[in-house]
C-alpha cells in the first residue's frame, strides 16, 4: 500500500513541474514569424518617406567661404543635416534592420554631397 502512495506522489510531482514552464509573453516574442517575415509591417509610401528625408538630410551642409583652423585641423565644411538625421534615426526608427539601411544610406549620401556645389554658405 505505501509503495502505491509513493508512486502516487512521484506522478503528481511530475505533472507539477510540467506546468511550471516558462510563458511567452508578447512583448519577448521576436520581430520576425518562422517563416522570415516581419511582425510589424510599414506601408511602402511610409518606408520610401522615410528614405527620402534620409537622402534629402544627408545633403545639407553648412560651408565655409574661409576655411576654419582649429586645432591644426582644417574645416570647410559641417555637415549638420548628418548629424541631425543620425539623431531622428536613432529615436524614431524602430527595426534595427531599417536602422542600419538609414544610416548607411545618410552616411553615404553625405559623403557624395560633400563633393557637390550643393548646401549653405557662410
Amino acid at each position: 500500500m505505501l509503495s502505491g502512495m509513493y508512486n502516487g506522489f512521484k506522478l503528481m510531482a511530475k505533472q507539477k513541474s510540467q506546468k511550471n514552464r516558462a510563458r511567452t509573453y508578447a512583448r519577448n516574442r521576436a520581430m520576425y514569424t518562422r517563416r522570415g517575415y516581419e511582425r510589424i509591417v510599414e506601408t511602402d509610401g511610409a518606408y520610401l518617406l522615410k528614405l527620402v528625408i534620409c537622402v534629402l538630410l544627408g545633403t545639407f551642409w553648412i560651408k565655409f567661404q574661409y576655411p576654419i583652423i582649429w586645432s591644426g585641423l582644417t574645416f570647410n565644411a559641417v555637415p549638420i543635416g548628418l548629424i541631425v538625421g543620425l539623431m531622428l534615426v536613432y529615436k524614431f526608427e524602430g527595426l534595427q534592420s531599417n536602422r542600419k539601411i538609414r544610416y548607411a544610406v545618410l552616411t553615404l549620401v553625405t559623403v557624395i554631397s560633400y563633393f557637390l556645389p550643393a548646401g549653405i554658405i557662410i
